[in-house]
């Protein structure tokens, strides 16, 4: 599989739309410094996936970036795969293409495009970015791709067809349920939503407004489905057990034995993703907080 450089097996997963992106890139060279391996990233309708991990890959030493997800709908396949190779070169082993199918309402209202047969058109996309000439970026390694694979055929193709998965939104069972369908040699990438805090109502509270718009989109529903919860569960915003089942709630002991429980099932890398009172919030003192607890620094 292709190489990623991370030096600890612990990252960050931040959607930074709503900030600057020097402050961005302030807050990624402190979180590099505080001993996180990577800083993944969302693509829904802000800022543009491959200039910002241009912008913070330039703008830190060791940090890896990767799209979680760069929306295969906003772009077409040979350009992904030219400004893939691209980073590739003038970053060996920091950048990290995470690719997925998106949601339907998102595809088609924001992208006036057809949301059908994801997984094949998946599968296309792939094949289109493979075809690509050998002249882009010659003699370079093709940086690590993964998908984001919630089914078992998307997980498949991401075995197949790619370097691995990046699975969101999903239990330590389900990272172990990832890596037994991928085998060894492929990446498992997950990312642990987390609410430091001790008190239960607080957490629920954060763990609620984080779901709400996840768990109005099909592909989330029937991922949860498949993981055990049922329809009782999935509800607009999630009942407490999902709540519970999908953010580590609690101190900083915790959220570091939820992100142990991912790893040992198999994840190679686990990223976290801070909920606060605000969903643009900063999360530095959180991070701070959980760098000591995580063996990192």
């Amino acid at each position: 599989m292709s190489k990623i450089n991370f030096t600890s097996r612990v990252g960050v997963w931040w959607t930074s739309d709503l900030w600057p992106i020097n402050d961005v890139i302030a807050r990624a060279r402190e979180i590099e410094q505080l001993g996180y391996a990577s800083l993944f990233y969302g693509e829904a309708g802000g800022k543009e996936t491959f200039t910002q991990a241009a912008a913070l890959l330039g703008g830190t030493e060791r940090l890896a970036m990767g799209t979680g997800i760069a929306n295969i709908h906003a772009r077409s396949a040979p350009a992904t795969e030219a400004a893939t190779r691209t980073l590739g070169a003038l970053h060996p082993g920091r950048f990290v293409l995470g690719l997925g199918v998106s949601h339907a309402p998102l595809v088609e209202r924001s992208y006036a495009g057809t949301y059908a047969k994801p997984l094949s058109t998946m599968r296309d996309y792939l094949k289109t970015m493979d075809s690509v000439s050998d002249k882009i970026e010659p003699n370079e390694r093709r940086p690590a791709r993964l998908l984001a694979a919630l089914g078992p055929k998307m997980i498949e193709l991401s075995g197949t067809a790619a370097d691995g998965a990046h699975p969101y939104l999903v239990t330590p069972e389900q990272t172990a349920s990832t890596r037994e369908q991928l085998g060894p040699d492929k990446w498992v990438i997950s990312e642990q939503a987390v609410a430091l805090t001790t008190d239960r109502e607080t957490g629920l509270r954060r763990a609620h407004e984080h779901l709400h718009m996840y768990s109005q989109l099909p592909n989330y529903q029937n991922s949860w489905l498949r993981q055990g919860f049922d329809e009782s569960d999935v509800i607009v915003g999630g009942s407490d057990r999902l709540a519970e089942g999908m953010v580590a709630m609690g101190d900083a002991e915790v959220v570091a034995a939820q992100v142990q429980r991912h790893l040992d099932g198999g994840a190679d890398h686990v990223l976290i993703q801070v909920l606060g009172d605000d969903r643009s919030g900063d999360p530095l003192p959180a991070l701070r907080e959980l760098a000591p607890a995580l063996g990192l620094g």
